[in-house]
């Protein structure tokens, strides 16, 4: 017997800013049946296939401390960099830059209310670097 992950869940301050933010981020998109407003407690989103669920819930407190969980993320299309670039367009900022000059390594960000991700190489940087 063992257990399945119905969905991950991120305490938010903005549950439908923050579903926005991780929607462009992922390309994820909201149930058409449950559609996420602005002062929704719960707000979810859910990759293209159904398989992966993103649930952001409303909490009084702001992020404190550092996260003990958090997504690594690699590029669909393009580069590491290029999705950087995307990433801070859309309202991430730079925690810590772990890029080597070999080109491998990652780059540490947080979201809008504070919880770190990080964007790794693309499976094509990878596989060229070999």
């Amino acid at each position: 017997m063992t257990a399945l992950i119905s969905h991950t869940t991120f305490d938010s301050l903005d549950p439908h800013a923050m579903s926005v933010f991780w929607s462009q981020v992922l390309g994820f998109a909201e149930d058409p049946d449950d559609p996420n407003e602005p002062g929704d407690e719960e707000c979810m989103i859910v990759s293209d296939d159904g398989a992966r669920r993103l649930l952001f819930i409303a909490v009084p407190d702001a992020k404190q401390v550092k996260n003990r969980l958090h997504l690594d993320l690699k590029p669909a299309q393009g580069t590491r960099d290029e999705e950087l670039q995307r990433l801070l367009g859309l309202g991430a900022r730079t925690v810590a830059d772990r890029r080597r000059p070999d080109g491998s390594g990652w780059v540490v960000l947080a979201d809008p209310e504070g919880n770190e991700f990080c964007i790794l190489r693309s499976d094509a940087e990878r596989a060229e670097a070999r």
